[in-house]
């Protein structure tokens, strides 16, 4: 533990524990995102995401955490809520945009990841949502994703921890509203540690990015002003004026060779290459 935030740096075998449960998740995720139909409750998935995990020796990293605690594997978040939805009996439609957010602790580590899509509609049946509407939720999901991996790029490529959020407002600019009050975060032997992830651009230039970090980044986006509440449940977050809103995330670490994305089946290489990003050969 060193650094002005005792930022917990991980040696290359502990990184390697991470990808263990990194590999977990996305597991545990692939199999909620096969499942997304019409007509399924957000418990049915979380059941889903349950069996995965367990079925792993693991252990759901959200289920019993905080205070009240959390009585759910998954956050499932739906049209206006942004995170931290609890599964339930809430029925999914087609046309829905479904939040994700799955995290796993496997031989005491953590990894944390999450994803939005557009529920489809059943074979036979048309969208229900307008031209319009499609294009507009298509485009949220798609650049959500897209500053995901611009603010993951920029692990990399930035000197300190504020070149992820201003990565993060130059990709999304003002084409969707920006949510400021929640943010990514340290992940290690816990789910949540130092440092606070910011997702927009701040003139404190937080703590430099040196090899032995990792993040869990994830920006969040809404159609409409990026304001939100939390529900009387004391755990889900929506947005304030009912805007649909989407979320992505990973686990990364940064070694000396580059960036290997925890969370994802290919370590994040398509995507990082994409971007011109080093990334670590243990990517493949």
């Amino acid at each position: 533990m060193r650094g002005r935030d005792r930022i917990q740096y991980k040696t290359l075998d502990q990184v390697k524990l991470m990808r263990g449960a990194g590999l977990i998740v996305a597991d545990a995720l692939d199999a909620v995102r096969a499942a997304l139909a019409p007509g399924l409750t957000t418990a049915s998935l979380d059941k889903i995401a349950n069996e995965v995990i367990v079925g792993a020796n693991a252990i759901p990293s959200f289920l019993n955490y905080g205070h009240p605690p959390y009585p759910a594997t998954l956050c499932i978040s739906v049209n206006d809520e942004v995170v931290h939805g609890i599964p339930g009996s809430r029925v999914l439609e087609a046309g829905d945009v479904v939040s994700v957010d799955c995290g796993a602790v496997l031989k005491g580590w953590h990894g944390d990841s999450a994803f939005t899509a557009v529920v489809p509609a059943a074979p036979g049946f048309d969208d229900p949502r307008s031209p319009a509407q499609v294009a507009e939720d298509a485009a949220l999901v798609d650049v959500t994703e897209q500053a995901l991996w611009h603010g993951i790029a920029a692990i990399v490529a930035g000197d300190r921890l504020n070149a992820v959020g201003a990565a993060v407002e130059d990709l999304v600019g003002d084409r969707f509203g920006l949510v400021e009050e929640y943010g990514g975060h340290g992940i290690g032997t816990e789910m949540h540690q130092e440092p606070h992830v910011l997702n927009y651009r701040t003139r404190d230039r937080g703590p430099r990015l040196r090899p032995g970090i990792c993040l869990a980044v994830e920006p969040m986006l809404t159609l409409g002003d990026p304001a939100t509440k939390t529900l009387a449940d004391d755990w889900t977050v929506a947005t304030n004026d009912g805007r649909r809103a989407a979320h992505w995330e990973h686990s990364v670490a940064l070694l000396d060779d580059g960036l290997w994305v925890l969370t994802a089946r290919d370590g994040g290489a398509a995507a990082l290459n994409a971007l011109g990003a080093k990334v670590s050969a243990l990517a493949g």
